[in-house]
């Protein structure tokens, strides 16, 4: 006997299989190359100097060098690597700090 068509609206319901796949991801962490880069990552500054710019409006040296006035919501950019490896003791700080 062979089984009807699967066209046919009354053929029985083939079974069903669920698979499972993993799918690895590799962190990237993108280089600052270009001009402007510094723009696209939340630095780390000083605690006392973001109060003092926030008090002043005078521009923040971050622990990589870049100098700027604090402005946007560092949550929604990525970690600047360079800022990342200074903190955590990698590097050497570029602010002008100990």
């Amino acid at each position: 006997m062979t089984p009807p068509p699967l066209e046919d609206p009354n053929a029985p319901e083939p079974q069903r299989q669920t698979r499972t796949a993993v799918l690895e991801r590799t962190e990237t962490v993108p280089e600052v190359a270009e001009p402007g880069d510094h723009d696209r990552f939340a630095h780390y500054v000083r605690k006392e100097k973001i109060l003092e710019s926030a008090l002043s409006g005078e521009p923040v040296t971050a622990l990589c060098g870049k100098v700027w006035v604090p402005g946007r919501d560092p949550d929604r950019f990525p970690v600047c690597p360079t800022c990342k490896e200074i903190y955590e003791g990698l590097r050497a700080p570029q602010d002008g700090g100990e």
